[in-house]
């Protein structure tokens, strides 16, 4: 896959998973966040095997072990992430977690042992700064529980983003993204069993809620992230997390007849202008790693 082809792939599958907020926070009112998990992973799960059943043919225990690795991290993300939601609004939760576009390239330079570059982190600060002008302005904002909760996953996400960057060069990426899928839902059913009482959606509402999160924002938005990072670097990855708010609240301004207001316009502006300056600093190191024979 060519690296424009994965860059589409990756935003598609941040869009796709940008409605799982709203989708996540209504059904909560009625099920617990592992009992979410498991229901929404594990149909997503079984749907992705019956698709692609011929891949896991000759499957190495390897490959699990990689798979079970990614689906870990993500059940921790979206375990901090579902529990900070409980606790706080989801604009404030849409900009916390989002702040993985700065935590994703200085893990990376801490792993590398080398400072980030200089467009890196304008990037890196430039998209944050929109991120908090896309969504801060909505709510009053203070540091609470489900605060530090959305921080936190905001950390293990720019996590699960390097070890998804890494593993992916490693194995089939399709297969992972699958594995780590099935593995979110094994997970969340045993914490629904170890934490909560476990039970099925009722009415067609909450099915077609938990068949959104299940096939969209898992089948497509989870399966395929490891395929496209394949061919995208770690910190341009993180830099397109924050397609997730900006996706939200154009979203919510035609389907909700919300208001962006000048300091959304602005913020809009400033997220697409932090990708390109990332975008840009991608483009023109390329052609001297192809050279150097990498």
């Amino acid at each position: 896959m060519k690296q424009r082809s994965a860059e589409i792939l990756l935003a598609s599958v941040i869009v796709a998973r940008a409605t799982s907020l709203l989708f996540s926070r209504l059904s909560m009112r009625s099920l617990g966040p592992f009992t979410l998990m498991g229901l929404r992973f594990t149909l997503a799960f079984a749907v992705l095997l019956l698709l692609f059943w011929k891949r896991f043919r000759g499957i190495r225990l390897a490959t699990v072990a990689r798979g079970f690795a990614l689906g870990g991290t993500f059940f921790a993300v979206m375990t901090a992430e579902l529990y900070g939601l409980r606790a706080t609004d989801s604009s404030t939760t849409s900009f916390l977690e989002n702040t993985a576009v700065v935590w994703v390239p200085l893990l990376a330079a801490a792993l590398h042992r080398q400072r980030p570059s200089g467009k890196t982190l304008l990037s890196a600060g430039v998209t944050l700064a929109g991120v908090a002008l896309l969504t801060l302005g909505k709510s009053s904002f203070h540091l609470g529980l489900g605060e530090l909760l959305c921080l936190l996953a905001s950390v293990l996400y720019a996590c699960a983003i390097l070890l998804t960057a890494k593993l992916s060069r490693e194995d089939d990426p399709l297969v992972l993204g699958i594995l780590q899928v099935g593995f979110l839902g094994l997970l969340g059913v045993a914490g629904a069993f170890l934490f909560e009482t476990p039970r099925l959606p009722q009415g067609g509402a909450e099915w077609g809620m938990i068949l959104a999160l299940a096939l969209v924002c898992s089948c497509f938005g989870f399966t395929l992230q490891p395929v496209a990072q394949r061919y995208v670097s770690a910190e341009r990855a993180g830099t397109f997390c924050a397609l997730n708010p900006l996706t939200a609240a154009v979203l919510g301004a035609v389907f909700l007849r919300e208001r962006l207001g000048a300091a959304g316009v602005v913020g809009a502006a400033l997220i697409l202008t932090g990708i390109l300056i990332q975008n840009r600093g991608e483009r023109q190191r390329r052609p001297k790693l192809a050279r150097a024979g990498t």
